[in-house]
């Protein structure tokens, strides 16, 4: 059956992995996303069948979330509009508080309040899925994984952000009965990432002869999962999943950011040769590293499986391929979101 949703951050890069899926169902898709310097009109141009609608504005802006409920008939609400990068949170808090915590509150109020009007199976089956991040457990050591009980332990105002968020659609399914579920994943990577994540700088940087840069001794460790299963385990969640539950999603990748980089150097050797004949990583640089840089993040995602049926399609190194394979076949996508 075709539904409506509604996606905020849906012009960026996991959320239009999300609309491109959705819309290749045949399902009517309406982006909500401000377009900051992270989301692209460029990420969802590309669909043709079922094209998405998209409207450029604020998750604080109420009036506009109100109406855009009530106008498209939405029965799913998926919030992936978030600041996520740690670096700038550390310079800049202030837009992480107001995107994150009062972004998600202005879209569970707006939310309810339409939930609210809804009668029979429109408002059976309605939800409110949000898109939180490994990031608010904090860190781990050299053993175990990160799972749906696991403690809040957030380390940097972005975590701390979403752990504010996450918190929020909690209370409003105990308080409000809100019809909602939350999902928290590791590191994504794919197609379609703006370049100041570690995957697409290290590939645009060593594509334009340009450092690559890796903070202190490359040992963190992160856990790596192909933008495109997580976003078909959302949806799992969306439509399998319990209401008033979380569900971890992670890649059972595990790797330093050195093996990381390593990997990609590689790649591209093979792919794309340096014109000095050199190897790619020999443009690596060891950087200051980043103020409370979180040693680990790994996932149990076995709550996933069990119950939504939630699988891997690549192993990390086909996916990193595929990801490095698209911004060498796109150069026109990486020229526009740099301009």
């Amino acid at each position: 059956m075709t539904k409506n949703y509604l996606v905020t951050g849906g012009a960026g890069f996991i959320g239009s992995c999300f609309v491109h899926q959705r819309c290749a169902e045949g399902h009517n898709v309406i982006v909500l996303d401000a377009l900051t310097y992270a989301g692209h009109k460029a990420n969802i141009d590309g669909i043709t069948n079922n094209k998405p609608t998209l409207v450029t504005g604020n998750i604080c802006d109420r009036e506009l979330v109100d109406n855009l409920l009530t106008k498209h008939n939405i029965d799913y609400v998926v919030n992936f509009a978030a600041e996520s990068h740690v670096d700038n949170s550390i310079s800049n808090p202030g837009e992480f508080i107001e995107t994150n915590i009062n972004g998600t509150y202005t879209m569970l109020e707006a939310s309810r309040h339409y939930y609210n009007g809804l009668e029979g199976n429109k408002k059976s089956g309605f939800r409110f899925l949000h898109v939180s991040t490994d990031e608010v457990y904090g860190t781990l050591g050299d053993e175990g994984k990160f799972n749906e009980d696991y403690p809040y332990q957030p380390n940097s105002p972005y975590s701390a952000s979403k752990a504010a968020s996450d918190h929020l659609v909690r209370a409003w399914f105990h308080t409000y009965a809100m019809p909602v579920i939350t999902t928290n994943c590791t590191n994504n990577y794919g197609p379609r990432q703006f370049p100041e994540k570690l995957i697409p700088l290290m590939v645009t940087n060593a594509l334009n002869d340009k450092k690559l840069p890796v903070y202190g001794a490359g040992t963190n460790i992160r856990d790596w999962i192909f933008v495109e299963d997580h976003c078909n385990g959302v949806n799992l969640a969306l439509t399998k999943g319990k209401l008033g539950e979380s569900y971890c999603f992670g890649g059972n990748s595990e790797r330093t950011n050195n093996q990381v980089v390593d990997a990609i150097c590689t790649i591209l050797d093979d792919l794309c040769p340096r014109a000095d004949g050199k190897p790619h990583s020999s443009a690596i640089e060891f950087v200051t590293d980043r103020l409370g840089h979180d040693f680990r993040y790994a996932m149990d995602d076995s709550k996933a499986l069990a119950e939504l049926g939630y699988t891997h399609s690549v192993t990390f190194e086909q996916g990193l391929r595929k990801t490095i394979e698209w911004y060498l076949s796109n150069s026109d996508w990486v020229a526009e979101v740099n301009s």
